[in-house]
């Protein structure tokens, strides 16, 4: 009887945990969706944006295929996605003037080309719109650990500056300014004066400039990620795009061959001219530490905000596109007619701006 009161308590006490582990388990998955809307480039959560109307609190602006911004009241694996343009809101939301006034914010946000931390510190000061939380336009704690490696190459010149080199195991950005924040070698320390020395600040202000450093590097860091990301999807669609090319049903689709082209065209040169962009970043951050001082650091850092906008812009664009085409096609998905058809239809649209997008971007310049 023991045996058999012991095994009815434990399933007792699963059955009471299982609830509890549920909502963990949920709690941490709407946690991860949350830091991937934060970390994205076509994405805005609109929690962190000063709206009046309650449940606009909950949406979020996206970029659609064609690149329109368009608000997204909510999304799940099983009803969709419910999508509405701004002219659509007064249908869902009580028609008072404080819905107006946050139209008339999201009109503005809408024209901006892309929604990833950076480029909105930007274009939330020009458009004058204060955020709820300055905080929300950081890159999440899982991101920026993502993004260790390319962080590690970005201020190896800073390591070997201020330690000589080291085989340290760096594990995430902290860790990486908790190395210089809190030198445990008298070399070290010397090297930090002589640091600071060089920016003309004092060395109590080398932590800060320590975090504006790591800044300026995380967001090199972020937009490479992002870069190295798409540009292989891109290549794989071009490939596809030439397959479909050579189906003979497709051929006979008026002026298919022509928007082929100009999609092949326009990917190129987008790609092209990104990539040549953080080559000449990778340069600059190499050079800055032959002759570092305030000017030439504040140089860089200029030279880097002042692409945000474009380069995001850019990125931004090329991974709606390639997103939407994989939702639709990938794992095999669809024939040559289909996807011709979408090519036609979703493709192309928009491409022009994302090419005008890379051709507005600031001049490279050497620092």
């Amino acid at each position: 009887m023991a045996d058999i009161a012991n095994t009815e308590a434990v399933a007792e006490d699963s059955a009471e945990d299982a609830p509890a582990e549920s909502a963990a388990a949920n709690h941490a998955f709407d946690m991860v969706l949350e830091e991937r809307d934060r970390d994205s480039l076509h994405v805005l959560p609109l929690a962190i944006v000063p709206l009046q109307t309650a449940g606009l609190s909950r949406a979020k602006m996206i970029k659609d295929s064609h690149l329109r911004s368009v608000v997204e009241l909510f999304s799940d694996g099983s009803s969709g996605s419910g999508r509405v343009d701004l002219e659509q809101l007064p249908l869902c939301y009580d028609e008072t003037d404080e819905l107006k006034a946050d139209i008339e914010i999201l009109s503005r946000l809408a024209l901006l080309h892309s929604y990833d931390v950076y480029s909105l510190r930007i274009e939330l000061r020009h458009l004058g719109i204060k955020i709820n939380d300055v905080a929300s336009l950081q890159l999440s704690d899982r991101k920026s650990r993502e993004l260790t490696d390319y962080m590690t190459e970005f201020t190896r010149p800073l390591i070997q500056q201020i330690y000589g080199g080291t085989d340290a195991q760096i594990d995430d950005m902290e860790q990486l300014l908790a190395m210089f924040k809190n030198p445990n070698r008298n070399e070290a320390i010397t090297n930090l004066r002589m640091i600071a020395d060089k920016l003309g600040i004092g060395l109590t202000e080398v932590p800060v400039f320590l975090e504006e450093y790591g800044d300026v590097f995380l967001s090199l860091a972020y937009y490479q990620d992002a870069l190295d990301q798409v540009i292989p999807r891109v290549s794989s669609f071009l490939e596809e795009m030439e397959d479909i090319l050579g189906n003979h049903q497709v051929r006979q689709i008026p002026r298919f061959d022509d928007t082929c082209n100009l999609l092949q065209q326009r990917f190129n040169d987008i790609t092209s001219s990104i990539t040549g962009r953080f080559e000449s970043f990778d340069r600059n951050s190499k050079r800055l530490w032959d002759d570092i001082n305030a000017e030439t650091f504040q140089a860089m850092k200029d030279m880097v905000v002042a692409h945000y906008t474009t380069v995001g812009g850019v990125l931004c664009g090329l991974f709606v596109k390639i997103d939407a085409w994989d939702e639709k096609f990938a794992d095999g998905r669809g024939g040559p007619i289909a996807k011709a058809d979408f090519i036609m239809s979703e493709m192309r649209q928009g491409m022009n701006q994302i090419f005008e997008i890379e051709q507005s971007a600031p001049r490279m310049s050497n620092i």
